[in-house]
């Protein structure tokens, strides 16, 4: 149970972080929270890939910010089309 409030919490202040990286992304508290939590997803996939390695809470953080901004650019990139 407690995990799962870390990571809820992590992944609203990444999302909240990654709003405002990519500046005119901000989809309110719900959407943060879940841009954070799907970018925390994707964050893992892209340091996989690279081979980077990370771990902890603050690794965690950092994957999910990485994934969150990746996922806000991609979904504007989405809606340009």
């Amino acid at each position: 149970m407690d995990t799962l409030i870390i990571l809820i919490i992590i992944g609203l202040i990444a999302g909240w972080i990654a709003s405002r990286i990519v500046r005119g992304s901000s989809y309110g508290l719900l959407g943060n929270l879940v841009i954070g939590v799907v970018g925390s997803i994707l964050g893992a996939y892209i340091f996989q890939f690279l081979g980077i390695s990370a771990s902890g809470n603050l690794g965690t953080f950092v994957m999910a910010v990485v994934g969150a901004v990746a996922l806000l650019y991609l979904i504007r990139l989405i809606k340009r089309m």
